[in-house]
């Protein structure tokens, strides 16, 4: 192997990346990879606002509604690739809209070749700089991509890549956000209720450290001790808080703190990973998989938990998981659960899927959860589809 992130940007030679000045109008596939036949005929993207069931208020802000992006990549053969982007913000979600209209509008007459056009948007991309956005739209564009490859295939993405349909074991991070500690018991059991669940998020992080050791203990005390507990600062605090409140709750029998610091601080991470024996959980905000190997080699953290988004699609995932695989680190998911169903049970050291329900609003067959697992529908592809009388309802003009 190569190391994550393999295939530098290149000069426009054939498979080294784009061609040209930019997106429009050329090659990003870099080679000729058919795509299984497939040729891509059109990229659309719809902007919608969904309202959360269950309002969710963090250190990093209090949200109520999301914003998701819907990918449509259409082929020539009839078959349409799906996916989504939830990029936090309204005004993020405009100006990825912007990239991916661009990097769509390349994409048009090309082979659906997935890890091509992986490595060709790199190329481009090293122009402007390959994170944030421009990362998150190559990732949407590859959700999707790998979607019309494995319905033409006619299997579900996780036979595609070799993979099974069992249940993947999953925690309910649908609340628990910093609400008063008197409120959080009955939540706690809400929570496990709407799907049989055995594992729970606590999100951490409020102005009272006392505050947040009562609110870990009240759900201990509601759920008991069979039921596991990660919790979640948001990239919350500075190093001499974190210390401090990482210390209390070292002994509450959690199954890991996740990003007490701002999440590139990896020397302060790995400062907390030695002071505190609770383990350090990164990774939604690695940008690529080169972001989790260096991560990994600061020591910044010892469990992983990668963001579709973030970590560059089904192509980057799976670079990311071969890099936790090496160093043998648990690797779970954050968000996205839909398309993370599949790629978990790709995934050597898989440990937890993250749920949420927060694209239901917009789903034709929202996915299931049955005793605390969710379940990976026997469909071609993802098993993504728009509920597209929803999708009017919630359409947002940005």
């Amino acid at each position: 192997m190569n190391g994550p992130d393999a295939g530098r940007a290149g000069s426009g030679r054939a498979g080294t990346g784009l061609t040209g000045t930019g997106p429009t109008g050329t090659d990003l596939t870099g080679t000729g990879l058919t795509g299984a036949g497939l040729v891509v005929r059109d990229v659309t993207v719809r902007a919608v606002v969904v309202p959360f069931r269950r309002p969710l208020a963090t250190r990093v802000g209090h949200f109520a509604q999301w914003p998701l992006l819907l990918i449509d990549v259409t082929t020539g053969q009839g078959i349409t690739g799906r996916s989504y982007l939830a990029p936090y913000l309204a005004s993020a979600a405009a100006g990825l809209r912007t990239v991916l209209h661009e990097l769509g509008e390349g994409l048009r007459g090309q082979p659906a070749a997935p890890g091509q056009i992986f490595t060709g948007a790199r190329g481009w991309f090293a122009l402007a700089g390959y994170q944030g956005l421009a990362l998150a739209a190559v990732a949407g564009l590859d959700i999707a991509l790998w979607d019309a490859l494995a319905q033409a295939a006619g299997l579900p993405l996780a036979r595609l890549l070799g993979g099974t349909l069992e249940p993947v074991p999953a925690y309910n991070s649908n609340g628990l956000g910093l609400i008063a500690p008197a409120a959080v018991a009955d939540e706690a059991l809400e929570l496990l209720a709407e799907g049989g669940f055995t594992a729970l998020k606590v999100r951490v992080g409020r102005d009272r450290a006392a505050d947040d050791l009562e609110a870990v203990r009240r759900v201990r005390a509601a759920v008991g001790d069979d039921i596991t507990l990660v919790a979640d600062y948001n990239q919350g605090l500075t190093l001499g808080d974190a210390l401090e409140r990482c210390r209390a709750l070292d002994a509450e029998g959690l199954t890991w703190i996740e990003e007490p610091l701002r999440y590139d601080d990896l020397e302060g991470h790995a400062r907390i990973a030695r002071d505190i024996t609770t383990p350090v959980m990164l990774g939604e905000n690695f940008y690529g998989p080169r972001a989790m190997h260096d991560a990994i080699r600061a020591q910044a953290c010892d469990l992983v938990m990668p963001d579709l988004m973030r970590i560059g699609g089904v192509t980057g995932w799976l670079q990311a998981a071969a890099v936790a695989d090496v160093a043998g680190l648990p690797m779970s998911s954050h968000l996205y659960p839909e398309v993370s169903g599949h790629l978990m049970r790709v995934t050597p050291t898989r440990q937890w899927l993250e749920w949420q329900d927060w694209a239901d609003p917009v789903l034709a067959r929202p996915f299931q959860v049955r005793n605390g697992t969710l379940l990976v529908p026997d469909v071609p592809g993802n098993g993504l589809e728009w509920d597209e009388d929803a999708v009017a309802h919630y359409r947002s003009s940005n």
